[in-house]
């Protein structure tokens, strides 16, 4: 397949480096341009899309859309605005910007944008995607041997949510779950933020009561200190004792609706996707909710 091309256009070097990044493990090939004027340059280099920021020294991005437009009417422009700046969209959608997006935006939404803004450029209709296709691929979910505490998991995390971070005026999507590999290497389970929540509760809470105890109830009044004291307890014991051990699994080929239905049926909002016989990947609610939007934001069926 070949890669999109898109041109960001900010004159925050942070926020361009960071959303270079995070667009190119998304598969996007990205240019990069500080202000208005060089962007026009840029459009030499032939972008399919180009996302332009509205607030900038210089030529802000109105203009600059302006005179894209007028030299390259074809390329689709994504605006960037301030939130709640619904006169700037208005304007941006007048002069001709393909859509807009209020800062801070997720990068989900932003790439499926793209994806949007070119097909509709490119009149180019795809065929419906399959699991594969949306799945979070397994090098980009934060792993741990199963023989990892709490403690390391929430180190793995930390660790992954630095070098993952984007600037606060761009939301990467996180993965808040930490994926537990088995010693040859496969998935042995999933430890989510639930499964610690759980964890932490009292273990008198979970046990049944005696029947004629039916009706006991336990005061929250004496909890005081109580959730500190369970973290501390249960931080260097090892996650297998606290991971969902069964995570769901379906094949990379498989259509959406499949992976709609088997999510709600189950229930699951994470599932292991295997292709070939192999894990692969990773995919949850947020990739279906996402490639939900982005087909009733194209206004297709498909």
């Amino acid at each position: 397949m070949v890669k999109i091309k898109v041109l960001m256009v900010d004159d925050e070097e942070r926020f361009r480096t960071t959303t270079s990044k995070i667009l190119a493990r998304k598969g996007f090939e990205t240019i990069l341009a500080a202000s208005g004027e060089e962007a026009l340059e840029k459009m030499g280099q032939n972008p399919d899309v180009v996302i332009l920021d509205v607030k900038m020294g210089g030529m802000d991005g109105h203009a600059t859309l302006k005179h894209i437009k007028e030299k390259h009417p074809e390329t689709p422009v994504i605006m960037l605005t301030g939130h709640g700046d619904i006169p700037g969209a208005q304007k941006a959608y007048e002069t001709g910007a393909f859509d807009y997006l209020a800062k801070p935006c997720d990068v989900d939404l932003l790439g499926a944008k793209i994806q949007d803004a070119h097909d509709y450029a490119t009149k180019a209709v795809r065929a419906e995607k399959l699991a594969g296709d949306i799945m979070i691929p397994l090098e980009e979910y934060t792993q741990i041997p199963i023989d990892s505490t709490v403690r390391d998991a929430i180190r793995a995390l930390e660790k992954a949510m630095r070098e993952f971070m984007a600037t606060d005026r761009l939301m990467d999507t996180g993965h808040r779950s930490v994926l537990v590999k088995d010693r040859d290497g496969s998935i042995a389970g999933l430890l989510h933020p639930f499964n610690l929540i759980n964890a932490i509760r009292p273990d008198y809470l979970s046990a049944p009561k005696p029947s004629m105890a039916d009706s006991l109830q336990y005061s929250a009044m004496f909890w005081q200190g109580l959730f500190t004291s369970r973290v501390t307890e249960i931080m260097n014991k090892p996650v297998h004792l606290f991971m969902s051990d069964e995570l769901p699994v379906i094949d990379a080929d498989a259509n959406l609706m499949e992976v709609a239905n088997t999510m709600v049926t189950l229930p699951a909002r994470r599932m292991l996707v295997r292709s070939g016989g192999m894990d692969a990947g990773v995919i949850r609610e947020q990739e279906l909710f996402y490639e939900i939007a982005r087909i009733i934001s194209s206004g297709r069926d498909a």
